[in-house]
């Protein structure tokens, strides 16, 4: 009974963790499996709805890695999502927090890249074209802290010898 148990809960974590690595395509969308890159990578696309590629990325703690995304559409963005969490929000969107998204990773992963072209936007065509560059980095050195040296401050008296 002990044994069934485990098989149980062993199968649930296991179908939760797939789960969680399976991105949820909206109708017509294309999934292409990406490998990290060891130089620049430039992906273009166009974002129609309906009928677009979204971009599965795996990731390694300790890469360092910075993300671009490029369109000359208003309306077109792109947004990044971690397929190791459980929940479906974007840690990263053009909408809100800029251009382009660096980091160092703190935790092997797979990010889903999704350009998309925005459904409550007032706008005219299909779609858009974009640009998305991948760029790995090196690793952003570790900071260290001189000690602060000891500057002269102005004084009303001579120093002593």
């Amino acid at each position: 009974m002990k044994s069934l148990l485990v098989l149980a809960t062993a199968l649930f974590l296991s179908a939760s963790a797939a789960f969680a690595q399976t991105p949820q395509l909206d109708p017509g969308e294309k999934i292409e499996k990406l490998q990290f890159p060891a130089v620049t990578m430039q992906l273009k696309g166009w974002t129609k709805f309906g009928n677009s590629h979204v971009y599965t990325l795996p990731v390694r703690a300790g890469q360092h890695v910075k993300i671009s995304f490029e369109t000359k559409s208003k309306f077109a963005y792109l947004a990044i999502f971690d397929l190791s969490k459980p929940d479906d929000e974007a840690f990263f969107g053009t909408d809100e927090d800029g251009t382009s998204y660096e980091m160092t990773v703190k935790e092997n992963a797979t990010w889903l890249l999704r350009p998309y072209y925005s459904k409550v936007s007032p706008r005219r065509g299909l779609g858009a074209p974009y640009s998305i560059l991948i760029e790995p980095l090196a690793a952003a050195p570790q900071a260290t802290q001189p000690a602060p040296a000891q500057q002269e401050q102005p004084s009303l008296f001579p120093k002593r010898k």
